[in-house]
């Protein structure tokens, strides 16, 4: 039964995803939030390495 529900929510995640115009492939713009994610992203990935090269 769990399975079976999961894939059911599975199917309207995507339905959730809806976002404002100009969040398409056409005329794209960003948000101070995305900026925000995307400094989070190198930081983690710099962290990342960091820790991977310490001995």
């Amino acid at each position: 039964m769990r399975r079976s529900a999961a894939g059911l929510l599975a199917l309207f995640v995507p339905a959730l995803a809806a976002a404002h115009e100009g969040h398409g492939l056409d005329n794209p713009h960003w948000h101070a939030s995305d900026l925000f994610g995307l400094l989070l992203v190198v930081a983690l990935a710099a962290g990342a390495l960091w820790w991977r090269g310490r001995k």
